[in-house]
């Protein structure tokens, strides 16, 4: 099939609506209890109400955070040369004439109760697919004497405005080692270009992440109102923190004795715990990496995150579900909910969906939403024992948001087409925090 052809059906295929029922719209007399009706129009963030939304491309990754007070962060914006994969292509949605960058930005002015403001932006790793790059991009012109490209987050910020970014080795991108200019399609060179514009032109702040820090990422328009809402900084640059906030740096404990001079920028991904009230949030990039030791056995860093991790009620899932989420943290982690982001056809592969359908592991059901399950991974995967942790919602490009309740008791999954921009509900559940 060529590369129009595939676009065409590629749209086709997400055209249709697979909604889902619900039962029940009111609560007690005199309250009104708010759900999101399939086949309806997504009805927005309500203060007090702590958001996440999975925005679906088929290209990168990328997640919009409304905090209870309305503070906002955009995680990651990647743009790439996703469907030259060809076979291994999912839907690029609503369509491919427009990039990522742009349908991120428009999405979140959507939602967004600050309009083209976002407080914050973070970019959990230099790779393409989450930060944009020089080498794929939706145009350019010229600054300061060279050329400027707008991909990913540089693109998104045409209409966004970011007021801090956080970045996990600014002002330099040696911790723990350099990286090249020309790294992954020149993403380093890009995002420090795309950072001194900024800085210059809107005035843009510019931070490192602090592994181990609880109160970089905060409120900041009503925190005393909300006080059982943080963040803490769990990983970055290879290192992991104790909840004392004790920094372990898993390339001094565990050296790569087949690349000394060589990390994994998967592991160097940044990640945190989002706390409100029991409610738990567990994200951390494309955090993987398996590491030689000396005697020739092999560590997986995620476990050693697990080490450090407690039980949360929504996790992320590391790196797309593309060989990740092993054993020891999932189950330290024992989510009731996992979320994955998609953009390829090597996404949650059995190994990722076996870990964390394991019954030994925890006890409890657990369901997975994903960007998108496509039919070519239904049908390979056809008949495995772990499909039945994937929300059928998932089948068609989906956008997912994760709403938590004031209360910190209770929060609820909405699957919102991916095909348009009507925002169009497709599913809703509610659920109750373990905690």
């Amino acid at each position: 099939m060529d590369r129009r052809n595939f676009i065409k059906a590629s749209i086709a295929s997400a055209g249709a609506l697979a909604v889902g029922g619900v039962q029940g719209c009111a609560g007690p007399a005199g309250t009104e209890k708010e759900v999101q009706i399939p086949g309806q129009k997504w009805t927005g963030w309500r203060k007090g109400h702590f958001q996440i939304h999975f925005i679906y491309t088929g290209v990168g990754e990328s997640a919009f955070y409304i905090f209870p007070d309305g503070t906002t962060m955009l995680l990651d914006c990647g743009d790439h040369n996703a469907i030259g994969r060809g076979k291994l292509a999912v839907p690029v949605l609503p369509h491919s004439a427009k990039h990522s960058g742009e349908w991120v930005a428009r999405y979140v002015e959507r939602v967004n109760p600050q309009g083209r403001e976002v407080d914050y932006m973070m970019i959990s790793h230099y790779h393409s697919d989450h930060a944009g790059n020089d080498e794929f991009f939706a145009g350019e012109e010229m600054w300061e004497g060279e050329p400027y490209r707008f991909s990913g987050f540089s693109q998104a910020a045409q209409t966004l405005r970011f007021g801090k970014a956080f970045d996990r080795c600014y002002p330099a991108t040696g911790d723990p080692l350099p990286l090249p200019d020309d790294f992954d399609s020149s993403s380093p060179a890009h995002i420090r270009r795309f950072y001194k514009r900024m800085q210059k032109e809107c005035g843009l702040k510019v931070e490192k992440f602090e592994v181990g820090a609880v109160d970089q990422i905060r409120m900041l328009r009503d925190a005393a109102s909300y006080p059982g809402f943080s963040i803490r900084n769990i990983c970055g640059n290879g290192r992991i923190a104790e909840p004392d906030g004790t920094v372990r740096d898993l390339y001094e404990e565990y050296i790569n004795r087949e690349h000394p001079d060589y990390i994994n920028e998967n592991a160097m991904s940044l990640g945190f715990v989002a706390s409100y009230g029991p409610f738990r949030f567990f994200t951390a990039g494309d955090f993987s990496d398996s590491l030689k030791l000396a005697d020739g056995s092999r560590v997986e860093i995620e476990d050693l995150l697990g080490e450090v991790c407690e039980p949360v009620d929504v996790a992320k899932i590391n790196h797309h579900g593309h060989h990740s989420m092993y054993p020891g943290l999932v189950k330290a982690l024992s989510p009731q909910v996992y979320v994955s982001c998609v953009w390829d056809q090597l996404h949650n592969l059995p190994d990722t969906l076996s870990h964390i359908d394991d019954r030994s592991s925890y006890e409890g059901d657990r369901v997975l939403y994903a960007g998108i399950y496509p039919p070519e991974r239904r049908a390979e995967d056809d008949g495995q024992e772990w499909q039945r942790v994937v929300d059928p919602s998932c089948y068609e490009g989906s956008h997912i948001v994760l709403d938590v309740d004031p209360s910190g008791r209770k929060f609820s999954i909405t699957t919102i087409a991916a095909c348009d921009e009507s925002m169009t509900v497709r599913t809703y559940r509610e659920f109750a925090t373990r905690g």
